[in-house]
Parts: C-alpha cells; structure tokens; sequence
C-alpha cells in the first residue's frame, strides 16, 4: 500500500499525545494540516483511527493496532537520527526507565554520580512499573530500564546485568500487627487485610503466584503504584505491606518485618537492554558504572 511515512508520523504524534493541537506543535504544522492527514490515512486504510469529541480524543481499536506497530518504528528512526547526528558526542540524552522506588532507593546515586561528570547531558527517567519498563524497552523509547525480575515481559533478545538480589517482606506497624515472636504461614497471613502493589507490577504477579501455590485467592485490601504509601498506610494501621527489604530499611523506627514459615524466593534488580540499541556515548559511560 502506498502510504507516505509522513502520514504515519503524524498519526504518530497525534495517537502520542491524544491531542490534535499538541501534535501540531510538536510538529510545527497547523492543525488544519493534521487532521488533512490524518484523514487522508483513514481513507487510505478504509478504518477510522480515532474518536474525536469536543472534550477529548481516544484511539479506535484498528488505531490502537496500528499504533503498537508505528510506535517502535518511528522511535528506531528518531534514535537513529539522534545517534547520527551525535556519533561522536554526548549530546543525546540518557533514557531510562524505571519505577519510583527504584530510582529512590537504587539509582539516585548513580543519577548524581553522572551528572557530576556529564553536567550539559540532558537526563530523561520515564518511571513505569517493571513490567511498563519492558514495553519501554520494547518500544525503543528507553536506553535501558532497571527493573524487578522475574519480569514475563523482559524478551530473551535483552541482554542482563544483575545488579542487585533482594527479599520481600511482610512489614506492619506493631502498635496494630504485633507478632513477635510468631512464624506466620501464608494461610494466616491471608485472614489479615494486605496492603501491595498494583495489578500491573511484577511484584503483584509475584505475591498472587505465593498464595495460589497455596490454593488461596489473594484479595488485597489496598493496591496502589507506591512502595513508600504502602509503609505510610501501614504506619496508621490500615494493613500489612508486602516490600522489598531495601524499601523496608528506611522505615526500621516505626515498621518491622514479619516473620514467615515459608521461604519466600528472592527477586532481582536487573538493568536490561538491547546490545544492538546501545550506541549512544551517554548511554555506554552510564553502562560502565556497572561494569
């Protein structure tokens, strides 16, 4: 089919950032000249890619399709742009992905680290759950991600480095949860209110995984996107929060760790990438503190 790149592009920008007028601006053309476009796509593909209203834009079915597939190419030409033109600088950003707790407890010293020695290289950390990290990886819009494993989502084509080995644990508030003293099974842990990530997280796959070996559906009584809220919540008494142990250190004074009659496996902080996608001179100096 004979469909201009430059109608892929803008559908790309619009389908980015679901606003007509943003896309406009990104791609300093009128808005007129957007929706010309991305008309003339709709046309071409015989399918209607949004859905357009006076309050908001939303992609169709068909346009989330062909978003998925736009997506990683226009990002492969952007980065192959950006690497040409600054083969032999620093000028390119560093991209990672990561989630909120990991870049507080784990990278932020990596972060100042570079900085200090690269102070004019624009840092970008898109934060995203671990398994968010492996479709940013996926998607090319990232170096490289520091993220939990086991992650399903992380393909076998990524090359590893394993940065960090660590423990979850039941952690609560002994003023509210006092076993001291006590093993706990996971078939008693279940009876109290649980506080744990998100459904959309490795360490959510990881704990329902726990208890189905157990033949028990796990019901939290709170989900959230933060590891932090989870301690603050359990600090007032509202549950038990399943963290990494790392997280848990900074809240020694007020929360303690349960102790459990199972062995719990340990999980990995791994920083992941594509060999072939590494070859800007920001992302190869960041690698190197890992070396």
């Amino acid at each position: 089919m004979d469909i201009s790149f430059e109608l892929y592009k803008v559908f790309y920008y619009v389908a980015s950032t679901l606003s007509f007028s943003e896309a406009s601006r990104q791609l300093y053309i009128s808005q007129s000249a957007v929706s010309q476009s991305i008309k003339a796509l709709e046309q071409k593909l015989g399918h209607a890619l949004f859905i357009r209203n006076t309050k908001r834009v939303e992609l169709t079915p068909e346009g989330e399709t062909l978003f998925r597939h736009v997506q990683p190419a226009v990002n492969l030409l952007i980065q192959g742009e950006q690497q040409i033109t600054n083969v032999t600088t620093l000028e390119a950003p560093l991209r990672i992905g990561a989630s909120d707790t990991i870049c507080r407890y784990f990278l932020v010293p990596y972060l100042q680290r570079f900085h200090s020695e690269f102070p004019h290289i624009h840092i970008k950390v898109t934060n995203a759950t671990s398994i968010g990290c492996a479709e940013l990886l996926e998607n090319r819009q990232v170096d490289f991600v520091v993220c939990n494993y086991p992650n399903a989502r992380l393909e076998m084509k990524e090359h590893y480095k394993t940065l960090l080995t660590f423990q979850d644990v039941f952690a609560a508030n002994k003023d509210y949860f006092d076993f001291t003293g006590r093993k706990l099974t996971l078939a008693e842990l279940h009876q109290y209110p649980l506080l744990m990530l998100g459904k959309k997280s490795t360490t959510s796959e990881f704990l329902h995984s726990l208890f189905l070996q157990k033949g028990l559906h796990l019901t939290p009584e709170v989900e959230l996107s933060s590891n932090d809220l989870l301690l603050d919540l359990a600090h007032i008494g509202l549950g038990i929060a399943f963290v990494p142990d790392f997280v848990l250190e900074h809240r020694k004074k007020d929360l303690y760790p349960l102790q459990i009659k199972e062995k719990l496996p340990k999980r990995h902080l791994v920083l992941a990438y594509n060999q072939q996608q590494i070859t800007s001179p920001a992302a190869k100096k960041f690698l190197n503190y890992f070396s």
